[in-house]
């Protein structure tokens, strides 16, 4: 894929002193872009960049072995950490924290609200990756950065 002027990028801290810099490219449709962080052994989270990708969303991944720095400068707080962490959007970019559902992040996409990201905490089973379960029931997470701010509900996934 080549790449466009830089829309986002992310300072990877690896070890004391290595530095990489990720670029999600510029296209027409921006919004239509994931980029993915993931470890390479996480069959989890490989299973949600296919289940996106079936969904029409352009995937790129990067395979890390901790995830922290990244997690880190996304802003993600610590109650609502998952295996894998993504960012999505052209202009507006959101953090997807796990395994966040396609409608989740339809209904973020569409609405554009005014928040840092959407988490699915934890592994929930019968989640996007993780069973995909229709009946699944588990909630997803809106957070926004800003102090004082405590997490509140922006989906619930299965009848609840």
């Amino acid at each position: 894929m080549t790449k466009f002027p830089t829309l986002f990028a992310v300072a990877l801290a690896m070890g004391l002193s290595t530095i990489a810099t990720v670029t999600l490219a510029e296209t027409r449709d921006t919004d239509n872009q994931i980029m993915v962080f993931k470890t390479p052994w996480c069959g989890c989270c490989q299973a949600w960049v296919e289940a996106m990708e079936k969904a029409g969303y352009d995937v790129e991944t990067t395979d890390m072995e901790d995830l922290t720095p990244i997690k880190m400068q996304a802003g993600v707080p610590g109650e609502l950490e998952a295996c894998h962490t993504a960012m999505i959007g052209g202009e507006r970019k959101y953090v997807l924290e796990g395994h966040v559902p396609i409608e989740a992040v339809e209904k973020l996409m569409t609405e554009r609200p005014d928040i840092l990201g959407v988490s699915t905490p934890g592994m929930p089973m019968g989640s996007l990756g993780m069973g995909d379960d229709p009946a699944a029931n588990y909630a997803v997470y809106a957070f926004t950065g800003r102090a004082g701010e405590a997490p509140a509900v922006f989906f619930k996934a299965g009848k609840q």
